[in-house]
C-alpha cells in the first residue's frame, strides 16, 4: 500500500471508532444524563454557589416579616424594625433564663452559710455524705450531714432562707411554720444537730435514722406557707 492509501486510512479509523463516526454527538438516555448532571453540579463552582443553612433561615425569618399585614394598611414595612427589636429582646431574656438564672441561683448557694460553715455542696451530696459516714459507723458526722442536707433542700426549694447567724433551733422554728405536722421531729433534729456538733456527744445510730427520715419526708412534702428565716424572731 501506498503511503497515500496508508494517510487516508488513518484518516477513516480516526474518524471512527466501533463504526460511530467520531463527530456524531452522543445523546445519551435519561438516567446516564443525571448522572452526568450531577457530576457536573457537584463541581467547586456550583457548590460554592449554593445557599447555606444561615442564609436560608435569614430568608426565611425575612419573608415571614414582609408577610405580616395590619388590617387596612396592607404590609407593615414600617412596622419591621420594632418587631425585629421586640424579637431580639425576647431571645434575649429567653437566654437569660435559661443560662443566666441558673448561673446566679449557683452563685448564691455557692455564698450559703449553714450554721456557722460556708457550704458549697448541694442538698443531693451533703446526703451522700451522710450515707458514706453512716456506712463507716461515724454516726455523728452522718448526723449533722443530713441536717445539713435538710437545710439546703429547704433553702433550695425557697420554702425558707438560711443567712449567716441562723442557729438549728432557728432553722427548726421557722421550717415549723411550712411543715407544722412535722414540728416536734424537727425540734428534736435540732436538738440532736447541737448535741453532737457544740456538745461533742456522740451521735447514735437512732439519732441518724430519724433525722434521715425526718429529711426523706420533707423532700418530698408540700409547705404550708413559704416562710423566711430572717423573720424568725418574729414569731
Amino acid at each position: 500500500m501506498t503511503a497515500l492509501g496508508l494517510a487516508q486510512l488513518g484518516s477513516l479509523v480516526d474518524r471512527f471508532t466501533f463504526g460511530v463516526p467520531r463527530d456524531v454527538p452522543v445523546v445519551p438516555d435519561a438516567p446516564e444524563a443525571r448522572q452526568w448532571l450531577r457530576e457536573e453540579l457537584a463541581k467547586a463552582p456550583y457548590a460554592a454557589a449554593r445557599p447555606t443553612w444561615f442564609d436560608r433561615a435569614s430568608q426565611a425569618f425575612l419573608d415571614w416579616l414582609q408577610s405580616l399585614t395590619i388590617s387596612g394598611d396592607g404590609n407593615l414595612k414600617d412596622w419591621l424594625p420594632i418587631v425585629a427589636v421586640v424579637l431580639v429582646l425576647a431571645a434575649l431574656v429567653a437566654g437569660w433564663l435559661l443560662f443566666g438564672a441558673p448561673r446566679l441561683a449557683r452563685r448564691r448557694r455557692a455564698a450559703l452559710d449553714l450554721f456557722g460553715t460556708i457550704d458549697q455542696r448541694s442538698s443531693a451530696e451533703m446526703r451522700t455524705a451522710a450515707e458514706a459516714a453512716a456506712s463507716s459507723g461515724d454516726w455523728s458526722l452522718a448526723c449533722e450531714e443530713i441536717f445539713r442536707a435538710l437545710a439546703r433542700g429547704l433553702a433550695d426549694r425557697a420554702v425558707l432562707a438560711v443567712s449567716p447567724g441562723t442557729t438549728a433551733h432557728d432553722f427548726a422554728t421557722r421550717a415549723r411554720q411550712a411543715f407544722p405536722a412535722h414540728g416536734p421531729a424537727l425540734a428534736l433534729a435540732a436538738d440532736t444537730f447541737d448535741r453532737v456538733r457544740y456538745l461533742e456527744q456522740t451521735g447514735t445510730e437512732p439519732d441518724y435514722r430519724a433525722l434521715a427520715a425526718l429529711e426523706a419526708e420533707l423532700r418530698s412534702a408540700m409547705p404550708v406557707v413559704l416562710a423566711p428565716l430572717a423573720e424568725a424572731g418574729r414569731s
